[in-house]
């Protein structure tokens, strides 16, 4: 029997492993596809995760980024530095499999081309049902057995479902993989605000090309993402016939909910675990996991309120503040126009969002002002 099987070998799933592993626990992480896998994502990636593991995150790096640009309608471009280090930029196939490799040295087993097909709890452990694939071999069947669960299958996966946590709704996000002839140099992360009702477009450069993603953060899914993806594909001089679309559920941050269950958690995008201002997901995921791993660590130790407590932590290290990214969101969205010329374009605007992602400043430290500019700037006469 395992101390905890780990379902989806993401971020959040590996970074877990990681915890565990290397706390001499027993470990199974799960992964359904076969890896390194492919994950449609515009990759993106605070530095400051770093400050919670204890190895070198290099490798896993395509490039840092250290601009941030942004537009309205493809015009009135505004460009800045960032005053906090650098942002990383990542294939996420690679740095997906660096975090697996790091569970593995850390003892954690990893078997990939896994379906998780259900879960049933019994007496003081879960049954996990799997189907692996054995290429010509045909598939095989398998009762696997664990003290505790953690459920890191992303948005679209069924385990929060099976353990009973609450449905979120889900955004259709698009992405675009273009990639160039020759190695670009580092640039900056560009935003626009203009071209999609009640959300953006973004574009992160690689080495070899572009991610570019869309998606909504209010109302309704995006409409025509890959239409939007192809006229900001434009802006950076390449084609996007020449690139790859695809769409993913984007499950945003809806407010605080219950992440436990008997002997079981729930971390990452699978728990809404997603910042509903920027959609950043991967910090978010790892922060939860590794919060997951502790208490399921404490757990197996004998505390009896680990479990539990783990989602009170997030509630009020993470959740409280993800209140006010949702806040300043439904302001800005429902304005895009005022907000992006009140709020984006003010020389502080770049300092504010690089000091967001390197942890140095919360939401709730900037959300009343930023909601009181836009605010003000809807009524005549106040909005100089």
């Amino acid at each position: 029997m395992f101390d905890c099987i780990i379902v989806g070998a993401g971020p959040a799933g590996s970074s877990a492993a990681y915890h565990l592993a290397k706390a001499g626990c027993a470990v199974l992480l799960l992964e359904k596809a076969a890896l390194p896998r492919y994950k449609a994502c515009t990759g993106a990636v605070s530095p400051s995760v770093a400050d919670w593991f204890d190895f070198d995150f290099s490798p896993a790096i395509a490039s840092e980024i250290r601009r941030v640009r942004y537009t309205w309608k493809l015009g009135d471009a505004i460009e800045a530095e960032l005053e906090t280090d650098p942002i990383w930029s990542v294939d996420r196939k690679v740095f997906d499999q660096f975090l697996v490799e790091q569970a593995q040295l850390a003892g954690a087993r990893v078997q990939d081309q896994t379906t998780v097909t259900g879960v049933a709890f019994e007496s003081d452990h879960w049954k996990v049902f799997t189907t692996s694939d054995l290429g010509t071999s045909g598939q095989t069947e398998e009762s696997l057995s664990g003290r505790y669960v953690i459920a890191a299958d992303g948005a679209k996966g069924p385990m929060a479902d099976w353990l009973g946590f609450r449905e979120h709704k889900l955004r259709a996000a698009g992405v675009l993989e273009v990639e160039t002839a020759v190695p670009i140099e580092p640039g900056a992360f560009s935003f626009e605000f203009g071209l999609a009702k009640n959300g953006c477009l973004w574009s992160f450069p690689k080495p070899q090309g572009y991610s570019l993603g869309v998606s909504s953060f209010v109302g309704n899914s995006i409409k025509n993402p890959e239409k939007l993806l192809s006229q900001y594909a434009a802006d950076f001089g390449v084609e996007a016939a020449k690139g790859r679309f695809y769409t993913h559920p984007l499950k945003l941050w809806d407010g605080n909910h219950r992440l436990h269950t008997n002997q079981a958690l729930i971390v990452g995008e699978a728990a809404a675990i997603v910042d509903p201002l920027t959609a950043e997901g991967i910090r978010p995921a790892m922060y939860s996991a590794m919060l997951a791993a502790q208490a399921v660590q404490a757990a197996l130790e004998g505390d009896e309120g680990a479990i539990a407590s783990y989602s009170q932590l997030i509630h009020e290290s993470w959740g409280a503040d993800m209140q006010w990214a949702q806040r300043i969101a439904t302001v800005f969205f429902r304005v895009p126009k005022i907000g992006y010329r009140v709020g984006i374009k003010r020389p502080t605007a770049t300092k504010r969002l690089g000091q967001i992602l390197a942890g140095e400043v919360s939401y709730a430290d900037i959300a009343n002002r930023v909601i009181k500019r836009i605010t003000t700037s809807l009524i005549p006469g106040m909005g100089s």
